[in-house]
């Protein structure tokens, strides 16, 4: 365990931090694509039934998200302050609470499977097909949260090749495995939404066994002594200070979207197509500056806990000249071979046509997102959660969605766009003079 962060030339250290992260993030998305695309060849009902899971599955995943953002925040500044008992018992009460807030999703998970998704509106003959999958999802819980936050600590050590690594392990897994159970090979008897979900649970296992191996071989920052219960509970606070607030923003996005979804549906099955089509090529096209973001957590953490702070300076002066000459590239991109990317994935003209939309509008405001998400991983880092809890929610409820029902009733789907790339540049204009406000005015900085 080591300052790896600490020293050597920082635009190195940030390159060497983003380019594993940016197949972790790949990982994560094909993991999600493969299950889809299988579970698609069962049938429109099977395929309904795992749609209606995507609320709670997103949900546990906000959690173990925040969780990991918590762990992730304290465990990197005592790295930099070069406490070593410090990181082992924050790390281990980490993995403790991870646990205990397991034992709590899957107890009231397994009892609430039918009254939950009939409120989501899943019908009677749905239903069956939704217990299946998620009376074998929620047993494999555990898999999906603790290695979350041990991943989140082996990241906070300046390492995102393991997690990375571990994170493709886990996709392969799932992609072999998912058509063996969902179909049937050999002695295998074809186990449909339960064969998914088995499949989910046995990926998400090898990330368990990997996180926790690495954690406790290699970087040596697992105790197995019994902790002090003070010492544990005050862990547990200063994490939850980070977590809980990062759970909040973590579920804002996927609640805001559902409500621009339900807006999109007004103008036809085309327009959902197209915003969908359109959010997917997104998200490809953000996975690098979100990459580089979450590389700012553990960078920033130990820089800050060895009070190295023109060292933070410079890395996100850096990040915000990356994002900048990001945004202005693939909103030049976007707007010109836009339509061409669209039909890869669908060539209805109707589909093609409002996600080209998309992407020529709400691109020009990329860069702003791109500093949206370092500013607010940078304050998570620093242990100062308000901010990007603030942002999250200027940016979401105050502007994109409001914004995007005034926008619709004036210029229609182009006034939705719009409002959602409006959104971006405010908040992240704000969010860079809130950085100069709140960090550099209070710190003198010297040259790196």
């Amino acid at each position: 365990m080591k300052q790896q962060l600490t020293e050597g030339k920082i635009s190195l250290l940030l390159l060497k931090l983003t380019i594993p992260m940016i197949w972790g993030v790949l990982a994560v998305i094909g993991f999600n694509i493969v299950d889809t695309y299988f579970v698609s060849k069962l049938g429109t009902k099977e395929l309904a039934a795992m749609s209606f899971t995507f609320p709670v599955v997103t949900l546990l995943g906000s959690v173990s998200m925040g969780l990991g953002t918590g762990a992730g925040s304290v465990i990197s500044r005592a790295i930099g302050e070069g406490d070593r008992h410090k990181v082992k018992g924050l790390t281990t009460d980490s993995l403790i609470l991870s646990v205990l807030t397991v034992g709590i999703f899957v107890v009231l998970g397994l009892t609430t499977i039918d009254p939950i998704f009939t409120a989501l509106g899943a019908k009677a003959e749905i239903l069956p097909l939704i217990r299946e999958y998620m009376e074998i999802w929620y047993l494999g819980v555990i898999f999906i949260v603790v290695p979350m936050v041990g991943n989140s600590a082996i990241r906070a050590a300046g390492n995102t090749f393991i997690p990375s690594v571990v994170m493709i392990l886990a996709g392969l897994v799932n992609a072999v495995l998912d058509p063996m159970l969902i179909f049937g090979i050999g002695a295998i008897p074809p186990m449909g939404l339960q064969g998914a979900a088995l499949a989910t649970v046995i990926g998400r296992a090898t990330t368990l066994v990997a996180s926790l191996f690495f954690l406790h071989y290699h970087e040596q920052m697992i105790s197995w002594k019994l902790p002090s219960l003070k010492v544990m509970l005050r862990n547990w606070q200063n994490i939850l200070y980070i977590g809980i607030p990062a759970t909040g923003t973590n579920m804002i996005t996927p609640i805001s979207i559902a409500f621009i979804t339900s807006l999109m549906a007004s103008y036809g099955t085309a327009a959902v197509a197209g915003f969908g089509v359109a959010s997917k090529v997104e998200m490809f096209s953000v996975i690098v500056p979100i990459a580089l973001s979450a590389s700012f957590g553990p960078f920033v953490g130990q820089n800050w806990g060895a009070k190295k702070y023109d060292r933070v300076y410079f890395a996100l002066r850096l990040g915000f000249q990356f994002c900048l000459f990001w945004g202005i590239m693939g909103a030049i991109a976007l707007g010109i071979g836009g339509s061409w990317v669209v039909s890869i994935f669908d060539k209805d003209p109707a589909v093609v046509e409002v996600a080209a939309k998309y992407l020529l509008i709400v691109p020009i405001s990329y860069s702003s997102a791109g500093i949206i998400l370092i500013c607010s991983t940078t304050f998570n880092a620093l242990g100062k959660p308000l901010p990007s809890v603030v942002m999250t929610i200027t940016k979401m409820l105050f502007l994109y969605v409001p914004l995007a029902y005034l926008g619709s009733w004036l210029f229609g789907i182009n006034g939705i766009f719009a409002a959602a790339c409006f959104a971006n540049l405010a908040v992240g204009i704000g969010a860079y003079l809130w950085y100069h406000k709140k960090f550099l005015q209070n710190y003198k900085f010297q040259s790196v």
